[in-house]
């Protein structure tokens, strides 16, 4: 996603209103957000589908990555033959 500019990418909800098939396919083709005001406050963002997509996929990995700390502070944790043991019972289950 690219850096927010403050000149193009904040505007007033009744601006958007006016031009919304013009933003709507510049934040596709530009892959930028667009920052909407009401009443001189942020009131809304909008971006591209596959910019939403990417942070989706981002935040689930980095939750990940946290439940695998958490879990490894906790002393939750598997030797490498249970962990083979688990992953060979995931993938028969896979296979019926």
């Amino acid at each position: 996603m690219k850096n927010i500019s403050v000149s193009n990418d904040i505007i007033p909800v009744g601006q958007f209103k006016s031009g919304l098939a013009k933003y709507l396919k510049e934040i596709q083709s530009k892959r930028n957000s667009l920052i909407i005001t009401q009443n001189g406050k942020p009131a809304g963002v909008l971006i591209s589908p596959s910019v939403f997509d990417e942070l989706i996929q981002t935040k689930l990995f980095i939750d990940s990555i946290s439940r695998g700390l958490s879990n490894s502070e906790k002393g939750e944790v598997l030797t490498t033959s249970r962990l083979k043991s688990e992953l060979r019972k995931t993938r028969v289950g896979k296979e019926r």
